[in-house]
């Protein structure tokens, strides 16, 4: 049963973050904490498996969608998302290994999401206010993706929608622009932080066969979701960006009451 459970969340989650940019992994973090499957380590390693598969495939599936990366751009965000990986991927072990309490970890991941989210959600609904900055220049570039591989390594959810917003706001990508950007920046930041995790033998007792029904289930959302994403417009995307967003806030409000008590 959780098998099946973590196989379909995959394949949905993995479906809306090709579609909007934001990985998978938002979703699938605070979901399977709430499912209370198994432990917060755990899932945090096989949900960025899962965004990885998701992010490659996707970007292979993607190549011939329309959206043109601006290569000034995309490859020192992507160099950036490789040495932010490294650093969220140090944080993330020092942090498990300071607290050594699944419950703390969880509770900090589950507020960082939480902050985040809302954060991503007020720009969304104030965008219209807000004048996008057309930013260009290797080191400012650098410096974005390495904040980014951060996030999308230390909290395990491939990037999430401060990828898209930022992109949006910084360097006045359309949301399809951004979206690709976006999962640019997970897959190398992911690519990073899983190397790391083998070659540091911090890998989670997990089964072999659950590792790869989850990378099946983001391999399949992620080709569904680009399938989807070229029939939908800007707008389109939009929408389904901030529904999103409401059901990925109201997780994270109640996995942080329950990491709370647990302690």
């Amino acid at each position: 049963m959780m098998y099946t459970l973590l196989f379909l969340l995959c394949l949905l989650a993995s479906a809306l973050g090709a579609i909007t940019g934001v990985g998978g992994g938002i979703l699938i973090k605070p979901a399977a904490d709430a499912m209370n499957l198994l432990p917060v380590s755990a899932i945090s390693f096989l949900s960025g498996c899962t965004v990885l598969c998701m992010s490659a495939s996707s970007l292979i599936r993607g190549r011939g969608n329309g959206v043109q990366l601006e290569k000034s751009v995309t490859l020192p965000l992507a160099a950036g998302s490789i040495a932010g990986g490294l650093l969220g991927k140090w944080l993330f072990e020092r942090v498990r290994q300071g607290f050594g309490n699944e419950a703390v970890l969880g509770l900090i991941q589950a507020s960082l999401l939480l902050a985040m989210v809302l954060a991503v959600l007020a720009y969304y609904l104030f965008k219209n206010r807000i004048t996008p900055k057309n930013l260009r220049g290797a080191a400012l570039c650098l410096a974005v993706g390495l904040a980014l591989g951060v996030i999308s390594s230390f909290l395990g959810i491939g990037g999430g929608p401060a990828n898209v917003a930022i992109l949006c706001l910084l360097f006045s990508m359309t949301s399809k622009e951004a979206a690709k950007n976006s999962i640019c920046i997970i897959f190398f930041s992911q690519v990073v932080s899983l190397l790391m995790t083998i070659a540091g033998g911090t890998v989670p007792d997990i089964s072999p066969w659950l590792v790869a029904l989850m990378a099946a289930g983001g391999v399949g959302g992620a080709l569904a979701g680009s399938a989807i994403s070229k029939r939908l417009s800007d707008k389109g995307v939009d929408k389904v960006f901030m529904w999103m967003l409401g059901v990925i806030a109201a997780i994270n409000v109640w996995n942080i009451v329950r990491f709370a008590a647990a302690l």
